[in-house]
């Protein structure tokens, strides 16, 4: 599972590194740091030209350049993203701003600080998800 987690405090971040590092959730994990790289690593512009497209995005809302919601917005707005399971971790506690999120279709808004297992199942149950779309090619090896 590639995952993008887009943070901007160390201190959650490692929070949310080391819970998914202790689940048997299998990821690749990238931290980007603000909205405006965010956009361009999905976007696959400038230094991210070569970023792999994320299974999973794990967003902070109160970040710097670009905030989360625009960011999210972006997201749902663009063909080739719009599919990709967001998950909202924050600790901004403004409704409009759960509203606007729960109209853009994230999966989950989870508060912070999070509740790591719900957080884990949440993860866990977006996993099941990805898994049954995918394909896999079948062995020669019989």
């Amino acid at each position: 599972m590639e995952i993008l987690l887009i943070e901007d405090s160390l201190m959650d971040a490692r929070l949310t590194i080391g819970s998914l590092a202790n689940s048997e959730v299998r990821h690749r994990l990238t931290l980007i740091r603000d909205g405006e790289e965010a956009l361009e690593f999905l976007k696959q512009e400038g230094k991210f030209a070569r970023a792999p497209k994320p299974d999973l995005v794990l967003l902070d809302l109160l970040l710097p350049k670009v905030d989360g919601v625009d960011v999210l917005a972006a997201i749902r707005d663009t063909f080739h993203l719009k599919q990709i399971p967001v998950v909202v971790l924050t600790s901004c506690e403004a409704e409009e701003d759960r509203l606007r999120c729960e109209m853009l279709d994230v999966e989950a808004f989870l508060s912070k600080p999070v509740n790591l297992s719900k957080f884990l199942n949440v993860v866990r149950e977006l996993k099941h998800h990805l898994r049954q779309d995918l394909v896999l090619p079948v062995s020669d090896d019989g």
